[in-house]
């Protein structure tokens, strides 16, 4: 006799959970009495600005600084106001700029590219593989005479295969620039992301692991970069307040400068850091063992982890046999009180998917000259097209993601894995 299947929410029945899960603001809705205080302790002191102030206290922005550098591993971090403009601190930190191409995954925030835009430079769109990070196999099928660097996302807190990244940067002369944004504290093999390449771009924005509610990290352990960066984010006054001795002359910048009050935020946001990723990742191999069996039986398979115990484990990925599957399995999960989604779907833009930036694929600049792209010192052609990166868009279309809160207890842990389970068994 075949036993009758539950009843999916969608269709009528009982949902699992009560109650949506909770928001995937990981830092931000841990912030409570300490950073509250921490405001305050600015706001009294009256030192708004890291160089100067009516008060002796020290530079909260510089402690960051400091205890960044010291936690992630590496010598050098410059605290900026955006993740974007770590990445175009970086970026000119390295000396790339005009006729000069970077090489960045088709699966990433569009400031990964745009970043590399405003470097003057032009974004290269190359594969992602089932990690859903850069394709090794696909970097070189892109490098030319022009290309100056690789940059590694590491999407989702899940590490790239640095291993093979980082042997073709070094056989092919080129630089790497990791785009650490969604995996502030993760690792690979042991050592913090953000220290392989020579330079680590971070987010603290408010959607990070770790939040100011808008604020950027930048870390290197080359000097020469370091000293770059950090006259280009203080541009405007000629590195105002900045003592130490410099290895290079001074040029023109912007103003990318951190705030104190996101500072003093950053200061306790960074002690909370290990006890977010403890959470998280317990939390979802819990989820992962409890629905593992069905997964196999009903032929879906996990996200590959290029090393599963150095992910920030911000989300559970699974890939469905086909696209179809994927939105029908997202839409029953989230009836069920299990928020989930497809990851790429054409008629919904996503600026994490390349298909969607029709602006950089029309090269639309904000000047009729068209820079970089129509720069008389840019002579490739960047061959850009919605179809361009069809392996990414296919095992995003079969994905089905579910955040993972540090919020979440064991029991909405448990329900979890009881909607995914009811939900496959009902659908594959």
């Amino acid at each position: 006799m075949t036993l009758s299947r539950e009843k999916l929410a969608i269709e009528g029945g009982v949902p699992v959970r009560s109650k949506p899960l909770p928001p995937m603001f990981p830092g931000g809705m841990m912030i409570g009495e300490e950073e509250k205080q921490a405001v305050m302790a600015v706001l009294d002191d009256k030192n708004l600005f890291r160089f100067y102030g009516p008060s002796p206290t020290p530079s909260r922005v510089a402690a960051l600084e400091r205890r960044f550098a010291e936690y992630m591993g590496a010598k050098y971090a410059l605290a900026v106001s955006s993740g974007t403009a770590a990445l175009h601190c970086g970026l000119i930190g390295l000396g790339i700029g005009p006729g000069d191409e970077v090489i960045v995954p088709a699966y990433t925030f569009i400031a990964s590219a745009t970043a590399v835009i405003a470097a003057k430079a032009v974004p290269i769109i190359a594969e992602v593989d089932d990690s859903l990070t850069l394709d090794p196999f696909d970097i070189e099928r892109h490098v030319t005479r022009r290309t100056k660097a690789i940059m590694a996302v590491h999407m989702r807190g899940a590490p790239c295969d640095l291993d093979s990244i980082m042997e073709i940067a070094r056989r092919r002369g080129l630089m790497v620039i990791e785009d650490v944004a969604q995996a502030d504290g993760a690792s690979y093999h042991g050592k913090r992301l953000g220290t392989f390449g020579e330079v680590g771009a971070f987010s603290l924005q408010y959607h990070k692991v770790i939040t100011t509610g808008e604020g950027g990290m930048l870390l290197t352990n080359e000097q020469t970069i370091y000293d770059r960066a950090r006259i280009f984010h203080d541009g405007a006054s000629a590195f105002r307040g900045g003592k130490e001795r410099l290895s290079v002359p001074l040029f023109p910048g912007v103003n990318y400068r951190m705030g104190e009050i996101c500072g003093a935020l950053g200061l306790v946001q960074l002690n909370r850091l290990e006890g977010l990723l403890q959470m998280m990742r317990a939390r979802k191999a819990r989820i992962r063992a409890a629905i593992a069996e069905t997964a196999r039986a009903k032929g879906v398979s996990f996200r590959r982890l290029n090393d599963p115990a150095g992910e920030a484990a911000v989300a559970l990925i699974l890939y469905m046999p086909t696209a179809d599957k994927a939105r029908e399995v997202a839409r029953a999960l989230t009836a069920e009180n299990v928020n989930a989604g497809s990851m790429f779907n054409e008629g919904v833009p996503d600026w994490h998917v390349a298909f969607h930036w029709k602006h950089i694929i029309n090269q639309a600049m904000p000047t009729e000259r068209g820079c970089p792209f129509r720069c008389p010192l840019y002579d490739g052609e960047p061959n850009y097209s919605e179809d361009m990166a069809p392996k990414t868009l296919d095992l995003l279309a079969r994905s089905v993601h579910i955040n993972v809160s540090p919020l979440l207890t064991e029991e909405d842990a448990d329900q979890i894995a009881e909607g995914i389970v009811k939900v496959l068994r009902a659908l594959l």
